[in-house]
C-alpha cells in the first residue's frame, strides 16, 4: 500500500512539472513574440531595405536589422521599373511619402517613386516633359509625393494581400498580418532601399 501511495505521489509529482514546464514554454514563447512586436513599436530610425531576388524584406533600426518578411513583386520582377504598366517593381532610393489605411489591399505604405534618378532618365530618355522633372525633383526635396501619372509610371506601394506568387503591378505585397505590424511601425519619412 506505501509502494502504490508513493508511486502516485511520483506521477503527480512528475505530471505537475510537465504542466508547469509546458505552461512556462508556453509563457516564454509569448514574451518572446510581444517582446519582438514591442520591438518593432519601438523603432527610433527604421529603414526598410527590399531584396528582391530573395523576395524578402528587412526592416532595420539604424544598423540592427530587426525582423525579415517574406514578399513578392511585380508580374515582371526581374529589372528596373521603367515606365507605366511594365509591372516591375522600382530598384533604388526611396521614402514612405503616405500610410494608407483605406488601400484595396489591406493597408499600404506609399514609397516616392519616381526617384530623382528615374526622373532624369525618363528626361533624358523623353519620357517626360521638363515640368514633369520639376515637379518630381520638388517633391522629392520636400519630402512629397512625386508626380503619380507620368510616363514613368507610379501608384508603388507596400501593401498586404498575400504572397501566394508575383502577383501586382510593381509593389512590394506582404500577408496581411505582416502588413499590419510594418503599418504600425514605420512612419512617414521612413527610408526604403530597393536592391536587385
Amino acid at each position: 500500500m506505501k509502494r502504490l501511495f508513493k508511486n502516485k505521489i511520483f506521477v503527480m509529482a512528475v505530471g505537475g512539472f510537465m504542466f508547469l514546464g509546458t505552461g512556462f514554454f508556453i509563457l516564454n514563447l509569448l514574451t518572446v513574440m510581444t517582446q519582438e512586436n514591442a520591438e518593432l513599436k519601438r523603432l527610433e530610425n527604421p529603414h526598410l531595405v527590399v531584396r528582391k531576388g530573395e523576395r524578402k524584406l528587412e526592416i532595420f533600426d539604424d544598423e540592427k536589422l530587426i525582423k525579415t518578411y517574406q514578399i513578392v513583386l511585380g508580374f515582371a520582377p526581374e529589372g528596373d521599373k521603367e515606365q507605366e504598366g511594365d509591372g516591375k517593381t522600382p530598384l533604388g532610393e526611396f521614402y514612405v511619402f503616405t500610410k494608407n489605411p483605406n488601400s484595396r489591399f489591406y493597408l499600404s505604405l506609399g514609397l516616392s517613386y519616381p526617384s530623382s534618378d528615374d526622373a532624369a532618365r525618363g528626361l533624358k530618355e523623353n519620357l517626360i516633359s521638363r515640368e514633369e522633372h520639376d515637379a518630381i525633383l520638388k517633391a522629392v526635396s520636400e519630402k512629397k509625393m512625386p508626380p503619380q501619372n507620368t510616363r514613368l509610371g507610379g501608384e508603388i506601394y507596400i501593401h498586404g494581400g498575400g504572397t501566394e506568387k508575383d502577383w501586382t503591378w510593381g509593389c512590394v505585397a506582404l500577408k496581411n498580418e505582416e502588413m499590419k505590424e510594418l503599418f504600425d511601425a514605420v512612419p512617414v519619412g521612413a527610408k526604403v532601399t530597393v536592391l536587385p
